[in-house]
């Protein structure tokens, strides 16, 4: 049995390097985040080597001033949990080399966490899981509708069949011109236009699957024909039709699980759960369905990557210890 009492969190998947603190999975000590945002915004996009370049430099830095600021030492860690996918694999790299460092270093044993299922525990920080529920995770890689019947036990009943929803938002931000990351920007100008596009709402085969490749082409494509005739758009209004048809698909997926799975809440978990309308149109739509459901929403802190989801997972995993000679897999899926 693992002893869970003081968490050193490594999270390192993509383009924040974090790492945090956990007592007794109740006290988050230290959750310390360096973006890489500003480094990336010039590519349009993360550039995967320069990710790991950025983690080799700043993790070190990063896990000092985590222990500083839970005023600890390593002789009161009691286990190391670290991001073994799915992400960059150079950037998977650097964190549990760091992590199998520290491991050899002080001995203390090792506990590799799917990134997802720290997305899904980010949740873990404002509310207790009343089980059976239902998560949608929604991120830059991920879109993902998940069933958890017990603790730690999940099953994927749909998935995206091509883009996720966020790396459609980054898509359609930057064919509008808009900087790296979209989505914030677009979910900020949808509030401000009208929905005068009629966009498509793609059909799939899996009841409880997705599809956003071809909802992004077509608006590719609407921006692009405008252009071409000469036409005069607006970008809010661009970002209000396309933001409508997204929220509505991830929303439609979720009631349509709850005619069903009886569940008690309803979590969204991922990057993309900080959209504010899709925060504001999941709670209502779900409240009109039943009113006894409870909607928890992570706090917009723990939306984005960070090692604080992490150790949370990390802290209610009923996998075994990590061996020193773990590897990391950039395409974990849910239930490997």
């Amino acid at each position: 049995m693992l002893n869970k009492e003081m968490i050193l969190s490594i999270e390192t998947s993509c383009d924040e390097t974090s790492i945090a603190v956990l007592k007794n999975g109740k006290e988050l000590l230290a959750n310390v985040v360096s973006s890489q945002i500003n480094k990336h915004k010039e590519f349009g996009g993360v550039m995967p080597e320069l990710a790991s370049r950025l983690h080799l430099e700043n993790i070190m830095y990063c896990i000092d001033a985590a222990l500083k600021e839970a005023n600890i030492d390593y002789k009161d860690i009691t286990l190391i949990v670290y991001t073994k996918g799915p992400g960059l694999i150079g950037a998977l790299h650097v964190g549990i080399q760091a992590a199998k460092a520290i491991s050899v270093a002080h001995n203390i044993p090792l506990l590799g966490v799917d990134h997802m299922k720290g997305h899904i525990y980010s949740s873990r920080y404002i509310s207790d899981f009343k089980f059976p529920l239902l998560t949608l995770v929604v991120s830059g890689g991920h879109s993902e509708l998940v069933l958890m019947e017990s603790e730690y036990k999940f099953k994927l009943l749909g998935e995206t069949k091509d883009d996720a929803v966020g790396e459609c938002y980054d898509k359609v931000a930057r064919v509008l011109g808009l900087e790296y990351p979209g989505g914030p920007i677009i979910d900020k100008l949808a509030h401000e236009g009208e929905n005068k596009y009629n966009l498509p709402y793609p059909k799939v085969e899996g009841k409880y699957d997705f599809s956003f490749s071809g909802l992004k082409t077509a608006v590719l494509n609407l921006v692009n024909n405008m252009k071409q005739k000469g036409e005069e758009f607006k970008s809010e209004d661009v970002a209000t039709s396309f933001q409508k048809r997204v929220v509505e698909i991830l929303t439609d997926k979720v009631i349509l699980a709850l005619d069903e799975y009886k569940v008690n809440q309803v979590l969204l978990a991922g990057g993309v759960s900080a959209n504010k309308e899709l925060r504001e149109t999941i709670v209502n739509r779900v409240k009109e369905k039943d009113s006894n459901i409870e909607v928890v929403l992570p706090p917009l802190w723990c939306c984005t990557d960070n090692a604080a989801m992490t150790a949370m997972a990390g802290f209610y995993s009923d996998e075994e210890e990590s061996s020193i000679d773990d590897g990391v897999n950039p395409s974990l899926e849910l239930n490997d």
